[in-house]
C-alpha cells in the first residue's frame, strides 16, 4: 500500500486532483468529508459534541449548526482544542477503518488541507502539492466561490505560506492552466504512483 499526502493551497484544484485520482482507483480518504460525516445526525460525534457545547450548537432540525459552534470555538483556542478533541479521533478512526479496508495494492490518498500547517508529511510515504500561483487562486474563489477579493485574500493569508507547501512536497502539480492540462499531469503523476506501489 502507498500512503500519499495531498494538500494544496485554498483555490489551488487540490478537490479537483483528488477526484481525478479516484476516478483513477486512488482510494481516497478526505479528512473534511469524514470531519462532516462523524457529526451528524444520530451519530455518537454529534452526541458528544452537543454534551459539550449544549443544544444551543443544532439546528431546529436537529443537525449541526456550524455557523453557531464556529462562532464559539474561533473566538477562543480553549473550546476549539475541547472540539477538535472530540472531532479528531472519530475521523482517525474512520480513516483507519477505510486503510483496513482498502488492501495491500491501493494507492491511499489523505486530502488533507492543513498537511503543511500541522506538520503532517511524515506521515505519508509521499506528499503531492497542488500549485498554483497567488493570481489564479485569487481569480478562483472571486469568480469560482463568490469570495471579494479581500475574503479571499484573508482565506489565503491564515494558510501556509506557497514556500511551505512546496517544501514537503515530493511531487508538485502545477495548476495555472486549462483543466486539460491538469487532467494530463494527473494522469502522468498515477502512472508514477502505481509503478510505486507495484515495486
Amino acid at each position: 500500500m502507498l500512503s500519499v499526502g495531498l494538500t494544496g493551497g485554498i483555490g489551488a484544484g487540490k478537490s479537483e486532483v483528488s477526484r481525478l485520482l479516484a476516478s483513477y482507483g486512488a482510494v481516497v480518504v478526505d479528512s473534511d468529508k469524514i470531519a462532516r460525516e462523524v457529526v451528524e445526525p444520530g451519530t455518537p460525534g454529534l452526541a458528544a459534541v452537543v454534551a459539550e457545547f449544549g443544544p444551543g450548537v443544532l439546528t431546529p432540525e436537529g443537525a449541526l449548526d456550524r455557523p453557531a459552534l464556529g462562532a464559539i470555538v474561533f473566538a477562543d483556542p480553549g473550546r476549539l482544542a475541547a472540539l477538535n478533541a472530540i472531532v479528531h479521533p472519530l475521523v482517525r478512526e474512520r480513516s483507519a477503518q477505510l486503510e483496513a479496508a482498502a488492501g495491500p495494492d491501493a494507492v491511499l490518498v489523505h486530502d488533507v488541507p492543513l498537511l503543511a500547517e500541522n506538520g503532517l508529511a511524515p506521515l505519508y510515504d509521499l506528499v503531492i502539492v497542488i500549485d498554483a500561483s497567488t493570481e489564479t487562486r485569487l481569480d478562483r474563489l472571486v469568480g469560482l466561490r463568490g469570495m471579494t477579493p479581500d475574503e479571499a485574500r484573508a482565506r489565503m493569508a491564515a494558510q501556509a505560506t506557497r514556500e511551505a507547501r512546496l517544501a514537503i512536497a515530493d511531487v508538485v502539480i502545477e495548476n495555472d492552466g486549462s483543466r486539460g492540462e491538469l487532467e494530463a499531469r494527473v494522469r502522468e503523476v498515477w502512472a508514477g504512483l502505481l509503478e510505486r506501489v507495484g515495486g
